[in-house]
């Protein structure tokens, strides 16, 4: 296992959010994590995967030709 493991701090970083956020995804169980001692650590494979997961793809929706009648 080569994975790179995160702080709690670099994976908000990643994320764009502050440290609570993935605290509450640990607390939840929501992502994979490693405890070494007393320190939590994030695998940078668990994170991707949890974005990836998370993502949600646009609807393309067919345009109407013509615009409502009323």
């Amino acid at each position: 296992m080569s994975d790179v493991l995160l702080t709690v701090e670099q994976a908000a970083e990643r994320l764009g959010t502050t440290a609570r956020f993935p605290r509450r995804l640990i607390a939840e169980r929501r992502i994979a994590f490693v405890k070494v001692g007393r320190h939590v650590r994030i695998p940078a494979g668990a994170l991707a995967t949890y974005i990836e997961s998370n993502t949600v793809q646009p609807i393309r929706q067919a345009r109407a030709r013509h615009g409502r009648a009323a």
